[in-house]
Protein backbone atom coordinates (compact mmCIF):
# COMPACT_ATOMS: atom_id res chain seq x y z
CA UNK A 1 0.00 0.00 0.00
CA UNK A 2 1.02 3.99 -0.58
CA UNK A 3 2.53 5.44 2.08
CA UNK A 4 0.37 8.28 4.11
CA UNK A 5 3.29 11.30 4.64
CA UNK A 6 3.43 15.03 6.31
CA UNK A 7 4.88 17.23 3.81
CA UNK A 8 8.49 17.11 5.57
CA UNK A 9 8.44 13.66 4.72
CA UNK A 10 6.74 13.43 1.60
CA UNK A 11 9.35 12.46 -1.66
CA UNK A 12 10.62 15.16 -3.78
CA UNK A 13 10.21 16.63 -6.47
CA UNK A 14 6.96 16.39 -6.68
CA UNK A 15 4.16 16.13 -9.62
CA UNK A 16 1.07 17.00 -7.53
CA UNK A 17 -2.96 16.45 -7.76
CA UNK A 18 -4.15 18.84 -5.42
CA UNK A 19 -7.55 18.99 -3.56
CA UNK A 20 -9.93 16.87 -1.33
CA UNK A 21 -10.59 13.87 -3.62
CA UNK A 22 -13.32 12.87 -1.43
CA UNK A 23 -15.08 9.75 -2.97
CA UNK A 24 -12.17 9.82 -5.78
CA UNK A 25 -15.21 10.01 -8.36
CA UNK A 26 -14.56 10.51 -12.22
CA UNK A 27 -14.10 13.79 -11.75
CA UNK A 28 -11.17 13.61 -9.22
CA UNK A 29 -9.19 10.57 -11.39
CA UNK A 30 -9.08 12.85 -14.49
CA UNK A 31 -6.98 15.18 -12.10
CA UNK A 32 -4.53 12.15 -10.88
CA UNK A 33 -4.60 11.00 -14.41
CA UNK A 34 -3.39 14.24 -15.34
CA UNK A 35 -0.48 13.95 -12.50
CA UNK A 36 0.62 9.94 -13.48
CA UNK A 37 1.13 11.98 -17.52
CA UNK A 38 3.00 14.46 -16.63
CA UNK A 39 5.20 12.17 -14.73
CA UNK A 40 5.16 9.47 -17.71
CA UNK A 41 7.14 12.28 -19.30
CA UNK A 42 8.96 13.08 -16.59
CA UNK A 43 10.07 9.91 -14.26
CA UNK A 44 12.36 11.62 -11.71
CA UNK A 45 8.49 13.32 -10.39
CA UNK A 46 6.84 11.59 -7.24
CA UNK A 47 3.45 11.16 -8.65
CA UNK A 48 1.61 12.35 -5.63
CA UNK A 49 -1.89 13.28 -3.77
CA UNK A 50 -2.22 16.54 -1.88
CA UNK A 51 -4.83 17.00 0.71
CA UNK A 52 -5.44 19.03 3.96
CA UNK A 53 -6.50 17.65 7.20
CA UNK A 54 -8.90 18.10 8.76
CA UNK A 55 -11.03 19.97 6.59
CA UNK A 56 -10.80 23.48 6.28
CA UNK A 57 -14.70 24.14 7.74
CA UNK A 58 -13.74 22.20 10.91
CA UNK A 59 -11.03 23.88 11.59
CA UNK A 60 -12.49 27.57 10.90
CA UNK A 61 -16.20 27.20 11.62
CA UNK A 62 -16.54 24.14 13.81
CA UNK A 63 -18.30 22.02 11.28
CA UNK A 64 -18.07 18.45 11.41
CA UNK A 65 -17.45 17.08 7.89
CA UNK A 66 -17.95 13.64 7.42
CA UNK A 67 -15.80 11.71 4.51
CA UNK A 68 -16.67 9.12 1.56
CA UNK A 69 -13.08 7.90 2.03
CA UNK A 70 -10.81 8.14 5.69
CA UNK A 71 -7.30 8.41 4.69
CA UNK A 72 -6.86 4.84 5.55
CA UNK A 73 -9.16 3.49 2.79
CA UNK A 74 -8.12 6.50 0.78
CA UNK A 75 -4.58 4.62 0.26
CA UNK A 76 -5.86 1.53 -1.35
CA UNK A 77 -7.49 3.39 -3.61
CA UNK A 78 -5.07 5.30 -4.71
CA UNK A 79 -2.71 3.09 -5.43
CA UNK A 80 -3.99 1.73 -8.65
CA UNK A 81 -4.36 4.65 -10.39
CA UNK A 82 -0.60 5.47 -10.02
CA UNK A 83 0.18 7.29 -7.30
CA UNK A 84 2.96 6.78 -4.96
CA UNK A 85 2.01 8.76 -2.10
CA UNK A 86 -0.72 9.97 0.15
CA UNK A 87 0.34 13.49 1.43
CA UNK A 88 -1.79 15.10 4.24
CA UNK A 89 -1.38 19.02 5.09
CA UNK A 90 -2.26 19.88 8.76
CA UNK A 91 -4.80 22.36 8.25
CA UNK A 92 -5.02 24.70 11.32
CA UNK A 93 -5.62 28.77 11.60
CA UNK A 94 -2.27 29.49 10.91
CA UNK A 95 -1.85 27.89 7.62
CA UNK A 96 -5.76 29.35 7.08
CA UNK A 97 -4.17 33.10 7.13
CA UNK A 98 -1.40 32.26 4.35
CA UNK A 99 -2.18 34.23 1.05
CA UNK A 100 -2.12 32.18 -2.07
CA UNK A 101 1.63 33.41 -2.58
CA UNK A 102 2.76 32.44 0.54
CA UNK A 103 0.93 28.87 0.44
CA UNK A 104 2.66 28.38 -3.47
CA UNK A 105 5.81 29.44 -2.00
CA UNK A 106 6.06 27.80 1.58
CA UNK A 107 4.07 24.51 0.94
CA UNK A 108 3.63 23.62 -2.70
CA UNK A 109 7.08 24.69 -3.44
CA UNK A 110 9.00 24.70 -0.25
CA UNK A 111 7.90 21.85 1.67
CA UNK A 112 7.08 19.93 -1.36
CA UNK A 113 9.17 20.47 -4.15
CA UNK A 114 6.39 20.71 -6.16
CA UNK A 115 7.17 21.18 -10.46
CA UNK A 116 3.63 20.03 -11.82
CA UNK A 117 0.59 20.22 -10.11
CA UNK A 118 -2.96 19.84 -11.30
CA UNK A 119 -5.94 20.95 -9.90
CA UNK A 120 -10.04 20.70 -10.94
CA UNK A 121 -11.08 24.04 -12.18
CA UNK A 122 -13.43 24.37 -9.06
CA UNK A 123 -10.29 24.66 -6.74
CA UNK A 124 -9.76 27.73 -4.43
CA UNK A 125 -7.17 28.13 -2.13
CA UNK A 126 -5.80 30.81 0.25
CA UNK A 127 -6.97 32.91 3.30
CA UNK A 128 -10.69 33.57 2.38
CA UNK A 129 -10.31 31.07 -0.57
CA UNK A 130 -9.16 34.36 -2.43
CA UNK A 131 -7.12 32.31 -4.80
CA UNK A 132 -8.44 30.35 -7.75
CA UNK A 133 -7.33 27.71 -10.41
CA UNK A 134 -5.94 30.21 -13.20
CA UNK A 135 -4.76 32.12 -9.78
CA UNK A 136 -2.67 28.91 -8.80
CA UNK A 137 -1.56 28.90 -13.02
CA UNK A 138 -0.36 32.24 -12.34
CA UNK A 139 1.40 31.29 -9.64
CA UNK A 140 2.96 28.92 -10.58
CA UNK A 141 4.47 29.97 -13.77
CA UNK A 142 6.07 32.61 -11.42
CA UNK A 143 7.94 29.82 -9.69
CA UNK A 144 8.70 27.88 -12.99
CA UNK A 145 5.83 25.38 -11.92
CA UNK A 146 3.49 24.01 -14.43
CA UNK A 147 -0.15 24.31 -13.43
CA UNK A 148 -2.91 22.01 -15.33
CA UNK A 149 -6.46 23.27 -14.27
CA UNK A 150 -9.12 20.29 -15.71
CA UNK A 151 -12.43 21.00 -16.32
CA UNK A 152 -15.33 19.87 -14.11
CA UNK A 153 -17.08 16.66 -15.71
CA UNK A 154 -20.89 16.26 -16.15
CA UNK A 155 -23.18 13.56 -17.48
CA UNK A 156 -27.07 13.81 -18.53
CA UNK A 157 -28.18 15.08 -15.19
CA UNK A 158 -25.31 17.18 -13.27
CA UNK A 159 -21.92 17.71 -12.77
CA UNK A 160 -19.60 15.01 -10.71
CA UNK A 161 -19.24 16.17 -7.02
CA UNK A 162 -18.67 14.32 -3.49
CA UNK A 163 -21.86 16.30 -2.52
CA UNK A 164 -23.84 14.48 -4.78
CA UNK A 165 -22.19 10.90 -4.11
CA UNK A 166 -23.65 11.91 -0.58
CA UNK A 167 -27.07 13.20 -1.41
CA UNK A 168 -27.62 9.54 -3.16
CA UNK A 169 -26.49 7.71 -0.03
CA UNK A 170 -28.55 10.21 2.31
CA UNK A 171 -31.52 8.91 -0.01
CA UNK A 172 -30.19 5.26 -0.25
CA UNK A 173 -29.71 5.35 -3.50
CA UNK A 174 -26.54 2.73 -3.29
CA UNK A 175 -26.74 2.08 -7.23
CA UNK A 176 -26.51 5.56 -7.92
CA UNK A 177 -23.57 6.27 -5.85
CA UNK A 178 -22.06 3.11 -6.53
CA UNK A 179 -22.18 4.55 -10.65
CA UNK A 180 -20.62 7.87 -9.37
CA UNK A 181 -17.88 6.10 -7.25
CA UNK A 182 -17.03 4.04 -9.64
CA UNK A 183 -16.78 0.99 -7.18
CA UNK A 184 -19.31 0.08 -4.68
CA UNK A 185 -19.97 2.22 -1.18
CA UNK A 186 -18.21 0.10 1.72
CA UNK A 187 -17.50 1.12 5.28
CA UNK A 188 -15.94 -0.96 8.25
CA UNK A 189 -16.36 -1.56 11.44
CA UNK A 190 -15.15 -3.24 15.16
CA UNK A 191 -17.54 -5.62 16.46
CA UNK A 192 -17.81 -4.80 20.27
CA UNK A 193 -19.90 -5.95 22.87
CA UNK A 194 -24.23 -5.62 22.55
CA UNK A 195 -26.73 -5.93 25.00
CA UNK A 196 -28.21 -9.03 23.33
CA UNK A 197 -31.39 -7.49 22.30
CA UNK A 198 -31.40 -8.75 18.94
CA UNK A 199 -30.41 -12.53 19.81
CA UNK A 200 -33.21 -12.59 22.03
CA UNK A 201 -35.22 -11.98 19.06
CA UNK A 202 -33.67 -15.19 17.26
CA UNK A 203 -31.78 -13.16 15.17
CA UNK A 204 -28.16 -12.63 17.15
CA UNK A 205 -26.53 -9.36 15.41
CA UNK A 206 -22.92 -7.81 15.69
CA UNK A 207 -22.47 -4.34 16.96
CA UNK A 208 -20.35 -2.31 14.66
CA UNK A 209 -18.23 0.54 16.23
CA UNK A 210 -17.53 2.95 13.19
CA UNK A 211 -15.06 5.66 12.55
CA UNK A 212 -17.24 9.06 13.96
CA UNK A 213 -15.83 10.57 10.74
CA UNK A 214 -16.91 7.92 8.33
CA UNK A 215 -20.07 9.28 5.92
CA UNK A 216 -22.93 6.51 6.38
CA UNK A 217 -25.86 5.96 4.59
CA UNK A 218 -29.80 6.90 5.27
CA UNK A 219 -31.32 4.97 8.09
CA UNK A 220 -33.13 1.77 7.79
CA UNK A 221 -32.54 -1.89 6.78
CA UNK A 222 -30.31 -2.93 4.41
CA UNK A 223 -29.51 -6.32 2.51
CA UNK A 224 -25.36 -6.04 2.52
CA UNK A 225 -22.55 -8.58 1.84
CA UNK A 226 -20.12 -9.09 5.11
CA UNK A 227 -16.61 -9.65 5.25
CA UNK A 228 -15.51 -11.33 8.45
CA UNK A 229 -11.56 -11.57 9.36
CA UNK A 230 -10.46 -15.41 8.28
CA UNK A 231 -13.80 -15.64 6.02
CA UNK A 232 -12.31 -15.10 2.19
CA UNK A 233 -15.85 -14.90 0.49
CA UNK A 234 -18.26 -12.31 0.98
CA UNK A 235 -21.34 -13.15 3.67
CA UNK A 236 -24.83 -12.29 2.94
CA UNK A 237 -26.45 -9.88 5.76
CA UNK A 238 -29.20 -7.67 7.04
CA UNK A 239 -28.11 -4.48 8.51
CA UNK A 240 -29.93 -1.99 10.67
CA UNK A 241 -28.83 1.52 10.81
CA UNK A 242 -30.27 3.50 13.22
CA UNK A 243 -32.01 3.59 16.64
CA UNK A 244 -34.23 0.81 17.72
CA UNK A 245 -38.10 2.46 17.61
CA UNK A 246 -39.24 -1.41 18.72
CA UNK A 247 -36.75 -2.46 20.75
CA UNK A 248 -35.68 0.68 23.05
CA UNK A 249 -36.61 3.97 21.42
CA UNK A 250 -34.50 5.84 23.39
CA UNK A 251 -31.29 4.16 22.46
CA UNK A 252 -28.48 5.56 20.43
CA UNK A 253 -28.26 5.90 16.34
CA UNK A 254 -26.06 2.25 15.76
CA UNK A 255 -24.87 -0.09 13.21
CA UNK A 256 -26.33 -3.99 13.73
CA UNK A 257 -25.25 -6.98 11.33
CA UNK A 258 -27.05 -10.18 10.95
CA UNK A 259 -25.12 -12.79 9.56
CA UNK A 260 -27.42 -15.17 7.17
CA UNK A 261 -27.00 -18.95 7.63
CA UNK A 262 -23.27 -18.40 9.42
CA UNK A 263 -22.02 -19.25 12.68
CA UNK A 264 -18.91 -16.77 13.16
CA UNK A 265 -17.25 -15.60 16.48
CA UNK A 266 -17.21 -12.18 15.59
CA UNK A 267 -16.34 -10.04 18.83
CA UNK A 268 -13.40 -7.91 18.31
CA UNK A 269 -13.15 -8.26 15.09
CA UNK A 270 -13.46 -5.82 12.34
CA UNK A 271 -16.01 -6.45 9.53
CA UNK A 272 -16.07 -4.42 5.98
CA UNK A 273 -19.57 -3.76 4.74
CA UNK A 274 -20.84 -3.63 1.41
CA UNK A 275 -24.74 -2.28 1.50
CA UNK A 276 -26.53 -3.78 -1.34
CA UNK A 277 -29.69 -2.22 -1.43
CA UNK A 278 -32.33 -0.19 1.34
CA UNK A 279 -34.61 -2.61 2.40
CA UNK A 280 -36.81 -0.50 4.41
CA UNK A 281 -36.52 2.37 6.29
CA UNK A 282 -36.91 2.60 9.74
CA UNK A 283 -40.60 2.34 11.14
CA UNK A 284 -41.50 1.20 14.82
CA UNK A 285 -43.93 -2.17 14.86
CA UNK A 286 -46.81 -2.84 17.77
CA UNK A 287 -45.15 -5.91 19.08
CA UNK A 288 -42.00 -7.80 19.32
CA UNK A 289 -43.40 -11.01 17.52
CA UNK A 290 -44.14 -8.76 14.68
CA UNK A 291 -40.74 -7.30 14.34
CA UNK A 292 -39.29 -10.60 14.76
CA UNK A 293 -41.71 -11.81 11.33
CA UNK A 294 -40.64 -8.84 9.68
CA UNK A 295 -36.96 -8.80 10.46
CA UNK A 296 -37.65 -12.81 8.99
CA UNK A 297 -39.14 -10.86 6.06
CA UNK A 298 -36.11 -8.94 5.86
CA UNK A 299 -33.64 -12.14 6.28
CA UNK A 300 -35.39 -13.56 3.10
CA UNK A 301 -35.23 -10.54 1.35
CA UNK A 302 -31.53 -9.97 1.52
CA UNK A 303 -30.73 -13.62 0.91
CA UNK A 304 -32.38 -13.43 -2.86
CA UNK A 305 -30.74 -10.46 -3.51
CA UNK A 306 -27.18 -11.28 -2.14
CA UNK A 307 -27.72 -14.14 -4.42
CA UNK A 308 -28.68 -12.10 -7.69
CA UNK A 309 -25.09 -10.89 -7.20
CA UNK A 310 -23.44 -13.98 -6.88
CA UNK A 311 -23.20 -14.87 -2.32
CA UNK A 312 -24.35 -18.15 -1.69
CA UNK A 313 -26.05 -19.47 0.98
CA UNK A 314 -24.24 -20.77 3.76
CA UNK A 315 -21.89 -24.06 2.89
CA UNK A 316 -23.40 -27.43 4.12
CA UNK A 317 -21.59 -28.49 7.31
CA UNK A 318 -22.61 -24.43 8.27
CA UNK A 319 -25.27 -23.76 10.77
CA UNK A 320 -26.04 -26.97 12.01
CA UNK A 321 -25.41 -26.32 15.55
CA UNK A 322 -27.43 -24.25 18.19
CA UNK A 323 -26.97 -20.70 17.05
CA UNK A 324 -24.12 -18.82 18.52
CA UNK A 325 -24.27 -15.41 19.38
CA UNK A 326 -22.34 -13.08 16.53
CA UNK A 327 -22.37 -10.54 19.45
CA UNK A 328 -22.15 -11.67 22.63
Amino acid sequence: MIPLRTPSEARRPTAIALGSFDGLHAGHRRVIAAVTHAVAHHSALVPTVVSFWPHPREVLHGELRLRLDLPSEKLALLEPLGVAQLVLVPFDRTLATQSPEAFVERVLVGELGAEFIAVGENFRFGAGRVGSAHDLQRLGAARGVDVCVVPMLHDSEARHSSSRIRQALAAGDLQLAARLLMRPYRFCGQVVRGRGLGRGLGFPTANLQVDGRKFLPREGVYAAKVWPAGVDAPVAAVMNLGPQPTVDPNAPSAVEVHLLDRQVDLLGSELLVEPLALLRGQQRFASLEALTAQIGRDAVRARELCAGVGIGQAPDDEGQDPPQEQNP
